[in-house]
């Protein structure tokens, strides 16, 4: 795997990462956020935090989960899915966790909500990038 291998992938993954959040936050969560935690919302999102989050996360999902994956000739689509959904529940919940223990009445519907989301977006896109991954090697 070279340098060119890397770069593709980790495009390819933040565009997938990137698309199906969109969706998620498109058309399901905006509405459910405002309902939970609209006293808190900024008018506008912070396009400069929201992109180093992303950009940040699929390193991570990379690093931890599908580059380990992608160097095991017997790695198998599951078992990444389900290494993707532990590093979602685990990098979601740091974030949920944190906030219901400091931040005063915050919604407890929110943090299974959440929690749940990033567990199925990370397993999601993990899965999709070993796919990915898979047929550049090649």
């Amino acid at each position: 795997m070279n340098q060119s291998f890397y770069i593709k992938l980790y495009l390819a993954t933040f565009a997938v990462f990137l698309a199906i959040d969109f969706v998620w936050l498109s058309f399901v969560a905006t509405q459910f956020y405002a309902d939970q935690i609209g006293f808190l919302l900024a008018p506008q999102p912070n396009i400069v935090a929201a992109g180093l989050f992303y950009a940040l996360f699929v390193v991570g999902l990379l690093y931890f989960v599908v580059l380990p994956a992608l160097k095991v000739k017997q790695s198998k689509v599951g078992t990444v899915a389900l290494a993707g959904a532990f590093f979602g529940i685990v990098t979601y919940a740091t974030y949920e966790l944190t906030n219901l223990a400091t931040i005063a009445n915050w919604p407890l519907l929110l943090v299974a909500v959440d929690m749940l989301w990033g567990t199925v977006l990370s397993s999601s896109v993990a899965a999709l990038s070993f796919i990915i991954g898979r047929r550049l090697r090649k």
